[in-house]
């Protein structure tokens, strides 16, 4: 039968529409997952000074425990993300919510260090891999107007994760010991696969780039749901923008190569950074003798304050461009942690020194997470936003382990304070390098 047809491409009923509660329910979902990083990230942080009470665990110790579970996200985020290209961003989500389930409720049953930082590398792998993958989703099912807020939105999620972590450690710890942290990390992850699986749909722009069996009838079936009429063929899978990569090898050749590596470069930067401050707040506050609860509280702010800055950067990207915003957010969060490593000792001193971290700290990752996907083609968004956010992971691992590293050799605290903010500024300067034309933000349709 005979059916209408959409000016332009299946793509244009995201890009140029309002948001549809199809669309919002989609972004929504990927916010919950999203909220499932921050709580793995926090979930270490909240029990290691317990961890390493019963376990008698030194600085070193405590900062390799950290890395483990983000080296796995770092190989996650390489060798799990291309599923996304291959099979669908879809399936590669589902795969690594069983992936962060199982390492998640095995964690809560290991015996010893060894046995937890192996399962701290498996849940390391689910996270690693899925990030990639909501990321692209929410590029691909938000409008063109919306796509920075739901971007951050999405961010957003990894502060809420990490806020209710909080909030459920202290109580947790407190009746049931650490390992009932890492018990509700995988019952909320096996949860939100079925969920997965019932609401969020396949990307319209993977069906037409990689056009799969029946695409024709999955991007109709998702046209359905966005209310507007369904189209007769789709576009040729090579009908690309002059320029844009088509195939995965593209990003390690020619022009797109340099490109790659700085991607790499700016998230292996902020996340050393970032990854220090978050995971060993906690610790640094326990040692400066504060309680187990006042080091978590802290951490607390932190995601509440970083849950305002994602806000508030969606709303301004469009307005500043992501190239300015981003190297403002980046230098202050230098600023920042310099700033928690010279406050004194007290209490209500540091918790605001790390309630304005925070705000700059997951601020920071918005920037990364809306800078991705535009860098990208559709044909290898996942596969890109994932080395790129597998490099971030290597700062991840680094970031965290050098602090323990230098806490062990008796710096202080303002000294590796100030080494590690020094990667923002490798950061800023890496985003000067990336070709302006695929950071600035796109202009919104008119309407």
């Amino acid at each position: 039968m005979a059916s209408a047809t959409i000016p332009g491409t299946p793509q244009d009923a995201i890009a140029r529409g309002p948001m549809t509660a199809f669309q919002i329910g989609a972004v929504a979902l990927c916010v919950g997952i999203s909220a499932l990083d921050g709580f793995d990230v926090l979930a270490v942080a909240f029990t290691a000074p317990a961890i390493s009470r019963e376990w008698g665990l030194g600085p070193a110790q405590v900062g390799g425990l950290f890395s483990a579970g983000l080296a796995g996200m770092g190989i996650g985020a390489f060798t799990i993300s291309p599923l996304g290209d291959k099979l669908g961003r879809r399936p590669s989500i589902v795969f690594c919510l069983a992936i962060l389930t199982v390492g998640m409720l095995l964690s809560a049953f290991t015996r010893d260090l060894t046995e937890l930082v192996l399962t701290r590398v498996l849940t390391g792998l689910g996270i690693g891999g899925i990030l990639a993958g909501i990321n692209t989703v929410v590029a691909e099912y938000a409008s063109t107007r919306r796509r920075n807020l739901s971007i951050s939105l999405m961010a957003l999620g990894y502060p809420l994760g990490a806020s209710f972590g909080g909030l459920a450690a202290v109580p947790l710890i407190a009746a049931f010991g650490w390992r009932s942290v890492f018990v509700l990390g995988g019952v909320v992850a096996a949860m939100l696969i079925p969920v997965t699986l019932v609401l969020l749909p396949e990307s319209i722009q993977f069906l037409v780039a990689r056009q799969p069996a029946r695409a024709l009838d999955k991007v109709n079936a998702v046209l359905r749901r966005l209310k507007q009429p369904p189209v007769d063929t789709l576009p040729a899978p090579t009908a690309n923008v002059a320029g844009e990569q088509t195939r995965v090898a593209d990003l390690f050749t020619g022009r797109m190569l340099g490109t790659t590596l700085l991607v790499v470069l700016l998230n292996a930067s902020v996340m050393a950074t970032v990854y220090f401050t978050v995971s060993w707040t906690p610790k640094m506050l326990s040692q400066l003798g504060f309680s187990d609860s006042i080091g978590i509280y802290a951490s607390l702010m932190m995601n509440l304050a970083g849950a305002l800055g994602c806000l508030l950067f969606g709303l301004f990207a469009n307005r500043f461009g992501l190239r300015r915003l981003s190297t403002i957010v980046f230098v202050c969060m230098a600023g920042a942690v310099v700033a928690f490593g010279a406050v004194p000792a007290q209490a209500l001193p540091l918790i605001v020194a790390a309630f304005v971290a925070g705000f700059f700290l997951n601020t920071s990752i918005t920037c990364l997470y809306t800078i991705l996907p535009n860098i990208f083609s559709p044909a290898t968004r996942a596969t890109g936003t994932g080395i790129g956010l597998g490099g971030g992971r290597i700062g991840a691992v680094v970031g965290p382990y050098l602090a323990g590293l230098l806490m062990a050799e008796g710096w202080s605290r303002p000294a590796y304070c100030l080494v590690l903010a020094l990667p923002m500024l490798v950061a800023t300067a890496t985003l000067y390098g990336l070709p302006k034309a695929r950071i600035q933000t796109p202009a919104p349709p008119a309407g």
